[in-house]
């Protein structure tokens, strides 16, 4: 990269310092997906994929619960008189929801938790008593990794590393054959025994738990994720080309939020103190 050239793209920054550093150096205007955001308050380019990666983390988790994929043996629905199995989802946000659509409609035992009361009661209006709620806390989440058969990491806090929520100590204490599906992986992923795995070579097992923790999930369904994320990205696009970035920019706040690094400077204050770097204000670039 060099200045002058504009990279419109995912980043993830807060997770990988190298890139971070890589990118400062190079001098480029990097603006991020992930970061941009909506009149409403939503993060319009990352939705797509959240819905994506969260309607594959229960079918993911499936697969790899299967015996000879290393995991303990369970049907997601059961049979009658045979229990389904437990999923347990950490985050109620987009991600979150769609992988509850998915596990219920696949049978399983559902259960979410989100430290967002109003989260919890979108959760229970959209599904009612066919998913338990439990507002989360340290013990909260330490109790019900015991009981999962699934566990999908599902949270958001944008633009910033994702917090380590399930610890080692945590992950000892789950079923032998248990499944984690960490979407945030990206971000640095959820649990502290997560490192990025590839769609060739998937997972990998610590302390008889199963880790799923492919980098880019969504491209594992490439057709699907590229008519979806085309769908959002092609009006900022547009206006990027025609308007040139620095007028797109200040135009359109929103296009601007997403504005990570510029010209050797990041701006994208999560990022900067994800990296305990200097921040300076997108505003003025």
């Amino acid at each position: 990269m060099r200045p002058g050239q504009v990279l419109f793209t995912y980043l993830h920054l807060a997770a990988d310092l190298d890139l971070t550093r890589e990118l400062l150096g190079g001098g480029a205007t990097c603006i991020a997906y992930e970061t941009v955001t909506s009149p409403n308050g939503t993060l319009p380019l990352l939705t797509p994929m959240s819905e994506v990666a969260g309607r594959l983390a229960p079918q993911a988790g499936a697969h790899h619960l299967e015996r000879a994929q290393g995991g303990r043996g369970v049907l997601l629905g059961g049979v009658p008189g045979v229990p389904a199995a437990e999923v347990v989802i950490l985050g109620g946000g987009v991600s979150g929801t769609h992988a509850t659509t998915i596990a219920l409609g696949m049978g399983a035992n559902v259960t979410v938790v989100d430290r967002s009361a109003e989260a919890l009661r979108r959760i229970a209006a959209q599904f009612g008593s066919q998913v338990r709620t439990i507002f989360s806390t340290r013990d909260a989440i330490r109790q019900i990794v015991k009981r999962a058969d699934l566990l999908i990491g599902a949270l958001l806090v944008p633009g910033a590393a994702a917090p380590k929520l399930v610890t080692r100590d945590m992950v000892q204490t789950m079923k032998s054959g248990a499944v984690v599906v960490d979407i945030a992986i990206d971000q640095g992923g959820y649990f502290e025994t997560s490192h990025p795995t590839t769609h060739s070579s998937p997972t990998y097992v610590v302390d008889g738990v199963v880790h799923y923790c492919v980098a880019n999930m969504p491209a594992a369904v490439s057709r699907t994720s590229t008519f979806a994320l085309n769908n959002v990205t092609l009006p900022f696009a547009i206006s990027l080309a025609d308007k040139g970035w620095r007028k797109a920019l200040a135009e359109d706040p929103h296009l601007r939020a997403g504005l990570n690094i510029d010209e050797g400077q990041i701006t994208c204050r999560p990022v900067a103190e994800a990296h305990g770097l200097p921040y300076a204000p997108a505003e003025s670039s």
